[in-house]
């Protein structure tokens, strides 16, 4: 079992002008995530959400503390950690196919064998008959799981995923959360999700961490069970009509929603 972990971590965004001050962006979190559970990130905006993914990722340094994977600093990027992002960041250039293929490209795996892995992939995340298609010709739904595929390819220990259902329309969205969870216990990877829907959080997690804003601040880590009936076979909508559901849903939103002492004294 792999773990990505958070030890004291701060990050502070440095004053853009002599008129302004530097800005405490995360304060001192303390969170780890193992493979082989979901962990879903909610909080206000100014809590450092995609921050803390940015962190995870390798894409910024902490300014305290320090990021570790299996122990070990993360220093950059790598291909153990695969990140999905909002926009889909495909190649309009490639087919499906070869966009999802494009890692194992870069890590000098022949043609025959990438293509065979891509069209293996396309099937896991139900587009079996997408291969040769053009991005333009996806719909975005499409285009997301073809980026998700894509994550995948390289079989990283941990999907790091900042909003990827975040600019679908509701309807494509309610059935690609569902998808989303069955390809992450497919994969069994670490999966750390960044969302502002309480009801996809509520879905997605094994763990729900709350932040609270200004300066983003671990408010609560909350374990969930109704990843699980879902993946055992229970209907989303009779999930999301359980009492249980609804009185965690309502729980959540007066956690994320409650004044921090901080905005209380800036009134």
């Amino acid at each position: 079992m792999s773990q990505l972990s958070f030890n004291e971590v701060s990050l502070i965004y440095p004053a853009r002008g002599r008129h302004c001050a530097a800005q405490l962006v995360l304060d001192r979190i303390n969170l780890s995530v193992s493979t082989g559970e979901f962990v879903v990130v909610i909080g206000r905006s100014g809590s450092g959400k995609t921050s803390l993914l940015n962190l995870a990722a390798g894409f910024q340094e902490p300014s305290e503390g320090k990021v570790t994977l299996d122990g070990k600093i993360i220093e950059g990027p790598g291909t153990e950690r695969a990140v999905v992002f909002q926009d889909d960041a495909l190649y309009p250039w490639l087919d499906a196919r070869d966009n999802v293929a494009f890692p194992l490209k870069i890590k000098g795996m022949g043609e025959r064998d990438r293509r065979a892995r891509g069209d293996e992939l396309l099937e896991l995340v139900g587009l079996p008959e997408a291969g040769q298609r053009r991005i333009w010709e996806l719909s975005g739904g499409m285009r997301q799981r073809v980026g998700i595929a894509r994550a995948l390819a390289a079989e990283p220990r941990f999907l790091l995923l900042d909003e990827p259902l975040g600019a679908l329309d509701a309807l494509t969205r309610s059935r690609l959360q569902i998808f989303l969870l069955d390809v992450w216990r497919k994969s069994r990877s670490g999966a750390l999700l960044i969302t502002h829907s309480i009801d996809e959080a509520l879905l997605l997690a094994t763990r729900i961490v709350v932040l609270s804003p200004n300066p983003g601040r671990l408010a609560a880590d909350i374990p969930s069970s109704f990843a699980a009936d879902i993946l055992a076979g229970a209907p989303a909508v009779e999930v999301r009509a359980s009492p249980a559901f609804k009185r965690m849903h309502d729980g959540l939103t007066g956690l994320i929603q409650a004044v921090s002492p901080e905005e209380e004294l800036a009134a």
